[in-house]
């Protein structure tokens, strides 16, 4: 598996892409980082997008890939997949006819450009040749995770916005996972505020990967905000976790 990391940012600046992460070419995870990225012959290859929750950093970039790929004759429609809050969310608030056109019935009900698809969490979907799994993640609105699977049983996890969670890691443990993909939004001394906004910390990192029976091969870390990405930086390598990598924007990773 081929992903590349359109982006790995906690928030948007010059130089920090908000999260997206593109597998082989087709598939999307997040679209916080999609049309100022990926050239239009690029962005026409997105067949699916997996919404991991609704907050705009993750979902921006789904209106102007909608725009841009309208008058695509030969475009079938993107599919949109997240949990019933979610798609909600983007149908009411964002393809709402106001905030900006309804791309569920653009250029016709019959044939649109987006269709919005609701996910069971737990229940897996297949997909372009990968099982996709929701798992439902703890953060300050309803969201979720998403488990990979290739036909050669090669597993990533993407958590998405995450703060600590009580029972999620039982639901995938019996998986062994090569990748891990997940979350540190804040430095150690900000753990109030991640807790209470759903992110984690490095030292929130480490406690959640205790409850990991098997490690995965590789750990990734994305969403570090900005400001604090130094300190989070420094503190990640005082954790001395066996295979952690910071992702960076732009980069490829192989799974």
């Amino acid at each position: 598996m081929k992903i590349k990391v359109l982006g790995a940012s906690g928030a948007e600046l010059p130089g920090y892409n908000p999260p997206s992460l593109l597998l082989n070419d087709r598939i999307l995870f997040d679209a916080g980082s999609l049309t100022h990225v990926l050239d239009l012959k690029d962005q026409l290859k997105i067949g699916d997008i997996f919404v991991t929750h609704a907050h705009l950093d993750h979902i921006t970039g789904i209106p102007f890939l909608a725009e841009n790929v309208v008058f695509a004759k030969s475009k079938s429609p993107i599919r949109i997949f997240s949990i019933p809050p979610v798609i909600r969310a983007i149908k009411r608030h964002i393809l709402n006819g106001s905030i900006w056109p309804d791309f569920t019935a653009i250029p016709n009900p019959r044939h649109p450009i987006l269709n919005l698809i609701e996910l069971k969490t737990g229940l897996p979907i297949r997909i372009r040749g990968y099982s996709i799994t929701p798992y439902e993640v703890n953060h300050s609105v309803r969201a979720v995770g998403y488990l990979v699977e290739d036909r050669r049983k090669r597993r990533f996890f993407y958590t998405g916005d995450t703060g600590p969670s009580k029972d999620f890691w039982g639901r995938i443990e019996e998986r062994q996972l090569n990748c891990l993909i997940i979350e540190v939004s804040f430095p150690n001394r900000m753990e109030k505020m991640a807790i209470e906004t759903g992110h984690l910390t490095p030292r929130l990192l480490k406690r959640e990967l205790s409850k990991i029976k098997r490690m995965p091969e590789k750990v990734f870390i994305t969403h570090l905000k900005p400001k604090h990405a130094q300190a989070i930086k420094t503190e990640l390598q005082k954790l001395r976790i066996k295979n952690l990598k910071l992702l960076r924007d732009e980069e490829t990773i192989e799974i």
